[in-house]
């Protein structure tokens, strides 16, 4: 009896054991992720469309001589603002101001031949009248001072368009900028209407600031442009000053239907040169104040191929991967429409390791909800 007893105890403390070994062995759930969140928080904030823009003279032209022969001079200083009118180049006169004397030798002649035919047409109208003189040599004098008079006519505009040509030995600038390299240096032979300009002036105070906003914002835009002007600001890379402020001044006539954007552009006073010319600047284009609005830092949303995503962590530190529709507000926010509630927690570092459904281990952001 008391080897059975002893066997029945050994029985149930290996049975105990094993039972211990086999829970012990079953495996434990995956560890949370460790997480930065951030609340989302409801703001009044401004109502922005921000772009990669392009800086655009608001007037270029390419200069180009009107006449054809040797430069002789340059005359200004390239890289360097001109008046509309300064003088930019000469051409060798020498050629049409002989063609100029010989158009005012040909108008004076013919002139004093239109006098005496002036005078024999008169003589002949008394002589006609008193019937001395036939109809025929009547005809004849007024015929003859009809084509002196058009000849003088004749003479006349040639003597115009000859002073013409030679004033445009002198280049003038057709508009007030801000003048590129020379092209054609002096000595060189040019022609008239040729291809190649001389120098290419832009105008740059005021200047363009040229961007593409999505099609689906047009209709906010148009709404705001009817109630004031649209302002618009060029923050410059580098540039720690306020960012100059422009406004609205053209908006295209058609959708681009390949990017589905249309463009505006905006026009800046810049009386000290920070906007130049072909420079890549980010336009800041502000529709109002949007009240109420729920923001997020622009961290937390990540792009995929079925639209933007957030990660939003659930009372039980789970996570739930959300479709979100938000547009840019600034200083690393985002406005989100859709998708995310005021209050709700978001992950803002650390998505890489999460999957729907997740355990996490959350660490508010620096200023979360502030």
């Amino acid at each position: 009896m008391k080897t059975r007893a002893v066997l029945v105890l050994l029985s149930s403390t290996a049975a105990a054991g094993c039972g211990r070994t086999s829970a012990a062995s079953r495996p434990a759930g995956p560890p949370a992720v460790p997480v930065v969140v951030a609340t989302a928080a409801v703001r009044d904030v401004p109502d922005r469309i921000e772009a990669v823009a392009t800086v655009e003279p608001l007037e270029t032209v390419k200069v180009s001589a009107q006449a054809s022969g040797a430069i002789t001079a340059v005359r200004f200083a390239e890289g360097r603002d001109v008046r509309a009118g300064d003088l930019l180049f000469e051409l060798d006169p020498r050629p049409y101001q002989a063609a100029l004397a010989q158009a005012e030798g040909n108008l004076a002649r013919d002139q004093a031949q239109e006098k005496k035919a002036a005078a024999d047409a008169s003589r002949a109208e008394a002589l006609f009248a008193e019937g001395i003189l036939s109809k025929e040599d009547h005809d004849q004098a007024r015929a003859t001072l009809d084509s002196e008079r058009a000849a003088v006519a004749t003479d006349a505009a040639a003597v115009q368009s000859a002073r013409l040509e030679l004033g445009y030995t002198r280049v003038r600038s057709p508009i007030a900028g801000r003048t590129g390299a020379v092209l054609v240096q002096p000595g060189n032979v040019v022609k008239a209407a040729d291809a190649t300009p001389l120098v290419v002036i832009n105008r740059v105070d005021p200047i363009y600031v040229s961007f593409a906003v999505p099609d689906p914002r047009l209709a906010q835009i148009q709404r705001a442009q009817r109630v004031r002007p649209l302002p618009v600001e060029a923050v410059i890379a580098g540039d720690e000053a306020a960012p100059p402020t422009g406004r609205v001044s053209f908006v295209d006539n058609q959708v681009d239907a390949q990017t589905g954007t249309i463009r505006l552009k905006a026009t800046f006073p810049n009386p000290s040169g920070r906007l130049w010319p072909g420079r890549f600047v980010r336009a800041r284009l502000t529709l109002g104040t949007q009240v109420g609005a729920v923001v997020i830092p622009a961290a937390a949303v990540q792009a995929g191929q079925q639209g933007s995503t957030v990660f939003v962590m659930k009372p039980d530190q789970t996570v739930e991967q959300r479709g979100v529709v938000a547009h840019p507000a600034g200083e690393g926010q985002v406005v989100v429409d859709r998708g995310v509630a005021a209050g709700e927690s978001v992950v803002v570092d650390g998505q890489l390791g999460l999957t729907n459904g997740a355990k996490v281990q959350p660490r508010a952001a620096s200023g979360a909800g502030q």
